[in-house]
């Protein structure tokens, strides 16, 4: 994925530069790591570097659950709850989709989740619809996978979605408290349940099941941010928890609505902390000792919405 051929040409046109009295913290003293990232919060993506300046920026007028650089150089980006875009660094929409409800009595359809796959085609998962599709550049419909949701709700039905090596769908089902795992004819193969854990007070800064996203790993294990479980999970093909960052354990740096991870190839994990409020980073990078090397808190540019968000600094495979 070329990460950086998106932003040489992002920088000749920038929206906005870095503001004066900014609460920006891209570091962290202890390690002197700081990141260059891209990530969508109040309504528009930013990209910000690692003295904390804005460099280039795009209103895209809604929130997002899901942003994607493309091999291409282009970003994959939401414009509406039913509608994606794939964008030119120069702003410019080069392709577009946009969902509909399949039958009236469907009341809006939303998308939490996409994915530009290998053979060229964009996964987008449908709330509402309750079915994964694969479409191609001129917007046909090449597969669909239908989704098993026990607690219906065209908001929560799903949060991430993101294809396997295998070739099948892990579906972080939000309202279920369930990830599923889907092979291409919709059965369920594999499936993770979150405990509670604790007392349940399930709000956006509280304690629940309502699960945001999950990931394969090269080892066949698979990493989850729990949403309101306020915590980071790996388990393993039998349901064992083999690793995880719980809401207390950081000093300082409660865990909130844990959403967007990325693994990264030294084995560090990203963790997108949403709905922390100016108490807490918005993005925390921690080892596998869970140990913070960096962290990142801007409450100017982004909010406590800040979900979607990718480092563009980072050598080697990133899983996100």
């Amino acid at each position: 994925m070329d990460r950086r051929g998106f932003l040489r040409a992002g920088l000749a046109a920038p929206l906005f530069g870095a503001s004066c009295g900014r609460t920006v913290s891209n570091d962290s003293p202890k390690s002197g790591v700081s990141h260059r990232l891209i990530a969508q919060d109040k309504r528009h993506v930013a990209v910000v570097d690692r003295g904390g300046s804005v460099g280039w920026s795009w209103v895209n007028g809604t929130g997002a659950h899901d942003l994607h650089l493309l091999p291409n150089g282009n970003l994959l980006a939401p414009t509406s709850r039913s509608s994606i875009v794939e964008l030119s660094p120069e702003k410019e929409t080069v392709w577009e989709w946009v969902s509909e409800p399949l039958t009236a009595d469907i009341d809006r359809v939303e998308i939490h989740a996409f994915e530009r796959l290998a053979n060229g085609l964009t996964m987008i998962a449908e709330t509402g619809n309750l079915r994964l599709l694969e479409v191609d550049r001129e917007g046909s419909v090449r597969h669909e996978i239908p989704l098993q949701v026990e607690n219906p709700h065209v908001h929560h039905d799903t949060r991430l979605v993101r294809g396997t090596p295998d070739g099948t769908y892990l579906v972080a089902h939000e309202h279920d408290g369930a990830v599923r795992e889907y092979d291409r004819d919709g059965s369920v193969v594999w499936e993770y349940r979150l405990e509670l854990n604790g007392p349940a007070a399930p709000t956006h800064r509280g304690h629940g099941t309502a699960v945001y996203s999950a990931y394969r790993l090269p080892s066949g294990n698979t990493l989850i941010g729990g949403g309101n479980n306020n915590r980071v999970l790996e388990v393993d093909r039998d349901g064992n928890t083999v690793w995880s960052l719980d809401s207390e354990e950081i000093p300082g740096i409660p865990l909130f609505w844990v959403t967007q991870l990325q693994a990264l190839p030294n084995g560090n994990v990203v963790v997108t902390n949403t709905h922390a409020e100016a108490e807490a980073p918005q993005i925390i990078e921690v080892t596998r000792d869970k140990e913070v090397v960096w962290s990142f808190l801007d409450w100017e540019t982004f909010g406590n919405n800040l979900c979607a968000n990718i480092l563009l600094d980072v050598d080697g495979p990133v899983i996100r």
